[in-house]
């Protein structure tokens, strides 16, 4: 009789379950009808909780995750991004022509194909009379370069005096090593290159046809970024951005045309060997800025050596009149109401782009801190001036 109760409490238990499952067949069916009868897909519910912690940390995650993939993917695709930019600087220097001539009435597309005919009959004329003397002297440059090596070796002349103070011959040996030694598989390295960078000028200059000729709509899409309040100031300042552009690449092939001719003449006044080579080297060195020159004139200056020791440091003299020729007189005329940027805003400004972009880096570094300074003078200094 004393296990009754017992047996008896043991009993509720599934009961108890059945009691708790009908009420969750019932909310089951209840939805069930409700979907049936509601139109369309029903009403949303609730949203999500933004403050809650799963939220922030998924939103945070999430935000971690994109920019590690954008980071990674500016990477991988920098030499892509570096030829974009660059056929977009030189489509912004061009545009100016392109504008000159459509103000004559003349539609966009024909005033592309007239400023991209004329500047490639240039190119070709050029090439097709530099090539000759070009090759005749690199030529003769490679049959006399075992005599000047042997005059390296001799204390007594002037090319080994200077390599005795400076040790010019072993400076030279480890810069070819080096060099040698990063251009893997001798002949098919060497016409890698030359595939890879004929490849990337094919593509520059497609780039440069199509931006330039879309160049009006490139500018309203950027324009659209900002918001209508601000567009107009925007449209302003963009503008003037591309006028310097402009401006700084048209004045820089000028002052680089003025830097070969007087090259060529003076090499031709006092009979230094390779002047057309060498014109053309002094020519493409002077498209960089503030160091450019200066290489071109010490190449100049270390081939006179093989004339005479006077005739090296007459040389030597008319570059440095030269340069500061060209940093007071023509860059000034040429460039400098466009540009407007100091000269120690220069320097600086293209140590870092050769720093970071190397070449193209230092071509591209004076218009790019032109147009910083211009946005801290028009948008940052006018905002802190009223705090």
């Amino acid at each position: 009789m004393a296990t009754l109760p017992q047996a008896t409490s043991q009993h509720p238990a599934p009961a108890a379950q059945t009691a708790g499952a009908e009420p969750a067949e019932d909310k089951l069916a209840e939805a069930l009808a409700a979907a049936e009868q509601a139109p369309g897909l029903g009403r949303p519910g609730r949203p999500l909780d933004r403050h809650s912690p799963f939220f922030i940390g998924m939103t945070a995650a999430a935000g971690v995750a994109v920019t590690y993939g954008l980071v990674e993917l500016l990477i991988k695709a920098r030499s892509v991004l570096v030829l974009v930019g660059l056929a977009l600087f030189i489509a912004a220097g061009l545009d100016p022509m392109v504008s000159w001539l459509t103000r004559r009435r003349l539609p966009r597309w024909a005033a592309v194909l007239t400023v991209i005919g004329a500047a490639a009959a240039v190119l070709t004329v050029f090439i097709l009379a530099a090539i000759p003397p070009l090759a005749s002297q690199t030529t003769a440059l490679a049959h006399h370069l075992p005599q000047y090596l042997h005059a390296m070796r001799d204390p007594h002349s002037a090319l080994g005096r200077l390599n005795i103070r400076y040790h010019v011959q072993q400076r030279l040996t480890q810069l070819i090593t080096s060099r040698g030694s990063a251009i893997a598989g001798g002949i098919l390295g060497a016409g890698l290159v030359v595939l890879s960078t004929a490849t990337s000028l094919v593509v520059l200059s497609v780039l440069t046809i199509y931006f330039l000729a879309g160049l009006p709509r490139i500018k309203l899409f950027l324009y659209r970024l900002a918001p209508q309040s601000r567009r107009t100031r925007v449209i302003l300042l963009g503008d003037e951005i591309f006028t310097k552009v402009g401006g700084y690449l048209l004045g820089n092939v000028l002052t680089s045309v003025v830097a070969g001719a007087g090259t060529y003449l003076w090499m031709m006044c006092f009979g230094i060997p390779y002047p057309a080579l060498l014109a053309l080297t002094v020519a493409l060195l002077d498209l960089i800025p503030v160091i450019g020159s200066t290489i071109g004139g010490a190449t100049v200056t270390l081939v006179a050596l093989t004339i005479s020791l006077p005739v090296a440091g007459l040389t030597l003299a008319f570059y440095v009149v030269y340069r500061l020729a060209e940093d007071y007189l023509l860059v000034p005329r040429i460039m400098g109401r466009t540009v407007q940027v100091p000269a120690a805003v220069t320097v600086v400004s293209v140590l870092i782009g050769a720093t970071l972009l190397g070449l193209i880096g230092a071509l591209v570094a004076i218009p790019a801190a032109a147009a910083i300074r211009l946005l801290l003078q028009e948008v940052t200094f006018r905002r802190m001036d009223k705090t």
